[in-house]
Formats: structure tokens, sequence, C-alpha cells
């Protein structure tokens, strides 16, 4: 080999390893699933504001060190309670068919869905628009339980996700308001 080139070789792999170590994380924003990851794994939710890279059909322990697993059951309304007299979920008031969620409401097992989803501590932590949802968020979603633990209680994870949409107070919970001036997000009093 020529010893010239040896500083060329060097720069482009130096280049090309800088390129591949810089693809878009689990969270970051998108348009296409191309912009997530060129090889397919990842795709782009564009029903998130602004597009969300993300892992579809994940399970426990199989997303990116940056991520979650997190179930949704989306369509999920007027649900039949899994309150125990504690006031804690229990799953033995569900049907076979039904999950018990965190906010206490039997869910259809076939209408889960489970997504990547960046893991965070506070607000801060995700990007404009989104916020740090935890274990009872009433916003929905929950980290998918390790299917190894008798107790299939739900990690202690919280993930950053869209804020609810809104056009009136009235669309957001209590100890929220919506910015209908700017965001048309709900926000925390």
């Amino acid at each position: 080999m020529n010893p010239a080139r040896l500083p060329v070789l060097v720069t482009v792999a130096a280049v090309a390893t800088f390129l591949v170590a810089c693809g878009h994380k689990i969270g970051d924003e998108c348009n296409i699933a191309s912009d997530c990851e060129q090889d397919g794994t990842r795709v782009c939710d564009n029903f998130s504001s602004g597009g969300y890279c993300t892992i579809q059909g994940c399970d426990f322990g199989t997303c990116p060190s940056e991520a979650t697993c997190v179930r949704f059951f989306p369509g999920l309304e007027n649900a039949q309670s899994c309150k125990n007299p504690d006031g804690n979920p229990d799953q033995s008031l569900c049907t076979s068919d039904q999950i018990c969620t965190v906010l206490s409401e039997c869910a259809p097992r076939s209408i889960e869905q489970r997504f990547c989803m960046a893991t965070c501590s506070s607000d801060g932590d995700c990007r404009d628009g989104y916020e740090c949802r935890h274990v009872g968020n009433v916003h929905g979603g929950e980290p998918v339980p390790d299917p190894n633990d008798n107790s299939a209680t739900v990690p202690n994870v919280s993930f950053c996700a869209s804020r609810r949409s809104c056009s009136l107070d009235t669309d957001c919970e209590t100890g929220e308001h919506c910015d209908i001036t700017n965001t048309k997000v709900c926000l925390p009093n």
C-alpha cells in the first residue's frame, strides 16, 4: 500500500464511522422512516408531533439504551375497572383476554401496541411539545413488564411522549390548561 494514501484512508474511515454513529435516536424528529435508520429497523411515527423515531413491536429489554418498551391501548374508552378495594390494579378483575392497566382499566390484549420510547427524568429531557410521562400518567402508555417477573409489575420508568392536543381547556386533564395561542397542547398549570 502506498504510505501517502494512509492519511486519506484514515480520514475516510473516521468520517464513515461518524456518519453511522450520528443516526437518529429513539424520540428524535422525523418525516419518513429513513430519517430514523437507513436499514429499516426504525420507523417514523407521524401521529406524534413532528414525527417520532421509534421501533414498533418491541418487548421488555429489546430497545436501545436510550429507550424503553412502552405499551399503549389506543381507543380504550369506558373500560371496565380493575381497581381492587385497596385502590390498586388487580388483573383477576379482568377476563383472560384483557390486561389490567396501571390506570386500573381492563384493556383488550388485541388492541395493545408497543413502541420504543425515549426515557427521561423530567419534561426538560424531552423535546418541545413532549412531556416526560411517569407510570400512571392519565395521557396513556405504560412500560412493558419483565416477562420473567412473576408479579408482572410495570417498571417505574418514565418516557417522552407527545403532549395531548387540545382546542379548549376542557380537552385537558385536571391540573392542566390548553395553550390555545401557541402550541395547542395541554400544559401543566
